[in-house]
């Protein structure tokens, strides 16, 4: 099956060139990259112009309307979304790919390795998401419940017919609570994995900026918020 990696950028002159060389790096070769310049004003753009990949501009800002446009551009059966800081291993998307040999599974997705966090904030964060969010995923989308899926936002590789299915993105949600907004929709066309060894390394850039525990009571909230709606 061929993947479109679709990675969102606003303003991220000084991460993209890492992350493009990583996404080119995979050893799965049948395989598209996709940056979409989400309005940016500085040199993203034209930094990743420099790269084998396809660059797009979505001049609406927001993370969904970023991710819509990779969605429309893509020609992959699936999508693959990371962030951009983040650095795949060179077989993370081999591995991705291994879970849609199941025709229900309709999304893989796994933890978050913040890498240049603080050593406990990273193993603890680690640690938190392959046991919590995995079994909270597996409760999720239990048959009495049927409430959604736990999906990392910028860890993930979608069926593209069941984001068609869903009607894509919503792009009215600007940034808290795409993810858990996007699980709830695919969902209801099959079984989201959370592969607690699935894990991508990413910034812990939003943690150091906002604080640790404000930023997580943010995060909890929106999730909350979408999930119970």
């Amino acid at each position: 099956m061929k993947v479109s990696i679709v990675i969102p950028a606003y303003n991220e002159e000084k991460n993209i060139a890492k992350t493009i060389e990583a996404a080119l790096a995979q050893d799965y070769q049948d395989r598209e990259v996709i940056v979409v310049d989400n309005a940016s004003t500085d040199r993203t753009a034209e930094i990743a112009s420099r790269y084998p990949v396809k660059v797009v501009r979505e001049p609406i800002k927001g993370l969904l309307n970023a991710r819509e446009r990779g969605r429309i551009e893509a020609v992959g059966g699936l999508i693959a979304n990371i962030d951009a800081d983040c650095l795949p291993e060179t077989d993370w998307l081999a591995r991705g790919v291994e879970h849609f040999l199941d025709p229900e599974i309709v999304a893989a997705t796994g933890p978050y390795d913040y890498h240049d966090g603080h050593p406990f904030f990273r193993r603890s964060s680690l640690a938190t998401q392959k046991t919590v969010y995995s079994l909270m995923s597996r409760f999720l989308q239990s048959r009495p419940i049927k409430r959604g899926a736990i999906l990392i936002g910028g860890n993930n590789i979608i069926r593209a017919d069941a984001l068609t299915k869903a009607g894509g993105y919503t792009t009215a949600i600007k940034f808290y609570g795409e993810d858990t907004d996007t699980a709830k929709k695919i969902a209801k066309h099959g079984r989201v994995v959370f592969n607690p060894k699935f894990s991508i390394k990413t910034s812990a850039r939003r943690f150091k900026e906002e604080g640790t525990i404000h930023l997580m009571l943010k995060y909890w909230y929106y999730f909350f918020k979408h999930i119970l709606k």
